[in-house]
């Protein structure tokens, strides 16, 4: 059996976190495990998402906020404060900054290469992670090259290899182990190494099949995770797993469902699972903000159905801890006690964001080289724009970071279709802002200034590498489309000030502007869906004044909508809007298009064309939080009066609209 990492002494514990620039958090147990009671400490990463630097690829410039090698800092410091400690991952690593495209597009990855992302992982010495549904968007021969460089297990549960589900989930043939039962030595109270057996199991949400059809169909198929952790968690207790860790790559939910997107609530719920890591949403658990008010989920505490669980922020943001204080019970392990916690790497001061700790640098030398060939990648220009794109009112306004998208999408799809069946049908093209509403903090925002635009600015742009994909619907589903859409606004008070315009639930990513029509949102009305794409107010109709070439739209005219692999596949629950659909799927990713626009024209302008604005009320404000840089673009927008409104939270400005 393998011993996990200890204490040494309480000199060098301080030591080294003076060292590392950690704050030093003792523990309440490491004063009271008895004889027969050891203290175990199990952190966190997830949803690192190749931000293994403090490196904002996008912008240029260092971040504070993020990387790996800063999370590092607290993983150590944590080892020389606990006397028994181990390290897992949940998942979401291969994919989501430059670099990650870099080693896909560019580098590639053969036989015997180690990923970037496997570099940082192996030094650390982890002990185990599962799937993030973005390992699959490179393609499942990637993402293995990349598995095998790594030091440590990945375990699924969900994911089986082929087209069929066996009857019972126990005889699915799994593309992964479900889960490993790890054989370690632990300290107890007195010093003496006692055997503990260690059980860890991991799920993906079903819906990479959805988001990654093209990569996956055919090749492999999901299962809901609540009812594979009920089949296979019994089976780690009869193979002797003292404890039952749940790596669950899926977010916080307490509405149950079959094939739920964000289960971690209810694997919380299965006999037998002692302790669960979760991630997916970008959200922090235990906390003071995500997750109030929800049934059985203690924010305080840090549990889900009594069970403790963390979320640990994204890209590198926060180290998740769980402290289990176990007592010998026989021959195994009982839990007595728990504590939750995220710990930041860093804080905010005098409006600020200032780092707690500092890098590791082994990461840091490690990366050096794919540092910067990524840089050298990223600042290589394909052209020019005449006017700046920035996405601070992509949510209020018709905007030139969604503008340029649709206008790429468009030029592609219109070449293409001009010697098909739909080549005299209209053409219409859905995108989304990306980074915008703050769901990853007061600085993510697209802002390209007038001049030449680089490879960053693209991979700004369009942060995933989607495929494109056209769809034919109707006049009555592209209305649909746009009350889904427009969920994302809360219902507004006519005659009232102030009110909060934003649904904060609703991810941006969702709010798709169609570009091609026109049309107004009467926000007096209450949203037609909820974020999930329920249907919560049939009788409502927020789009008003739905025109195609300056004429009321049919609800039986035909349309060919160029849109993305997610959202035509059934991304995000658009109604009537699925695979079934389709008409064409595209080889090339939608950033692949928008470089070969951007390209073809030399310079570009993407000023927005106002298609959409919101229908008036007299006597009526609202107001919304953006990054404070905003300011400087107020004057652009012409559909719309927009003034400050003061200062918001953690960096972010209030604005107000008079409607």
């Amino acid at each position: 059996m393998s011993q996990l990492r200890h204490l040494v002494s309480r000199r060098d514990f301080l030591a080294g976190v003076a060292a590392s620039g950690a704050l030093i958090m003792l523990h309440p147990f490491s004063a009271r495990a008895q004889a027969n009671q050891a203290h175990l400490r199990i952190m966190e990463t997830t949803d690192i998402h190749v931000n293994v630097l403090p490196y904002d690829y996008y912008a240029d410039k260092a971040n504070d906020t993020m990387g790996l090698s800063r999370t590092a800092s607290l993983i150590e410091a944590v080892r020389k404060e606990a006397t028994n400690a181990m390290l897992i991952d949940n998942g979401d690593l291969l994919q989501g900054n430059p670099m990650g495209d870099y080693i896909a597009y560019e580098r590639g990855m053969k036989d015997g290469d180690l990923h970037p992302v496997m570099k940082g992982m192996n030094l650390l010495g982890y002990e185990c992670s599962t799937l993030g549904n973005h390992e699959f968007n490179y393609g499942l021969s990637f993402m293995d090259k990349v598995l095998a460089g790594a030091n440590f297990p990945f375990v699924c549960a969900n994911l089986i290899r082929g087209t069929e589900l066996a009857a019972n989930p126990r005889d699915d043939k799994l593309y992964l182990k479900p889960y490993v039962i790890l054989e370690r030595n632990i300290k107890d109270g007195s010093g003496a190494e006692q055997p503990i057996r260690i059980g860890i199991i991991g799920f993906v949400p079903p819906q990479i099949m959805v988001w990654d059809l093209k990569n996956l169909e055919g090749s492999v198929k999901t299962r809901d995770i609540v009812e594979a952790a009920k089949a296979w968690v019994p089976q780690m207790k009869e193979e002797g797993a003292d404890i039952v860790i749940a790596l669950s790559h899926s977010g916080i939910d307490v509405k149950q469902s079959e094939m739920m997107e964000n289960a971690s609530f209810f694997v919380a719920g299965v006999e037998g699972i002692d302790a669960v890591f979760t991630g997916h949403q970008h959200l922090v658990f235990p906390g003071k903000k995500d997750f109030q008010s929800l049934d059985a989920v203690d924010t305080a505490k840090g549990t889900l159905q009594g069970k403790p669980a963390v979320m640990a922020g994204f890209w590198g943001s926060h180290m998740g801890l769980i402290d289990l204080l176990l007592e010998r019970d026989g021959s195994t392990w009982k839990i007595v006690s728990t504590t939750s916690e995220a710990r930041p790497i860093f804080e905010r001061v005098d409006k600020t964001n200032k780092p707690t700790v500092a890098d590791d640098q082994r990461i840091v030398d490690a990366l050096k080289q794919d540092h910067e060939a990524t840089l050298a990648y990223v600042r290589r220009p394909v052209g020019k724009t005449s006017a700046p794109l920035y996405s601070y009112f992509a949510l209020v306004a018709d905007d030139p970071s969604v503008q340029i998208v649709s206008q790429a999408q468009t030029w592609y799809l219109k070449d293409i279709l001009k010697n098909t069946e739909w080549k005299d049908m209209p053409l219409l093209s859905a995108a989304a802002p990306f980074k915008a509403g703050g769901r990853n903090g007061a600085d993510y925002y697209t802002d390209v200034p007038v001049g030449d635009i680089a490879i960053k600015n693209v991979a700004d742009l369009y942060l995933y590498p989607n495929t494109v994909r056209a769809v034919e619907i109707t006049g009555a589903e592209v209305k649909e489309w746009l009350e889904m859409s427009a969920g994302i606004f809360n219902r507004i008070e006519p005659g009232k000030a102030d009110q909060a315009l934003i649904n904060t639930d609703f991810p941006s990513y969702n709010f798709d502007v169609i570009d091609g029509v026109t049309y107004k949102i009467d926000l007096s009305q209450p949203p037609k869906y909820d974020s999930k794409g329920g249907l919560v107010n049939a009788g409502s109709t927020r789009i008003i004044d739905l025109m195609f070439d300056g004429k009321p739209i049919g609800p039986m005219r035909k349309f060919v909508v160029v849109t993305n692999n997610y959202r035509a596949g059934g991304g995000g629950n658009f109604p009537e809007i699925n695979a079934s659909k389709i008409i064409y799927e595209a080889p090339d990713t939608n950033r692949d298009v928008i470089v070969r626009y951007i390209v073809s024209e030399g310079t570009i302008n993407p000023s927005a064309d106002a298609n959409w604005s919101f229908a008036p009320l007299p006597e009526t404000s609202v107001v919304f939080e953006t990054g404070a840089k905003a300011r400087e673009f107020i004057a652009q927008v012409k559909s719309l009066k927009i003034e400050p409104a003061g200062e918001g939270e953690a960096g972010f400005s209030k604005y107000r609209i008079t409607l």
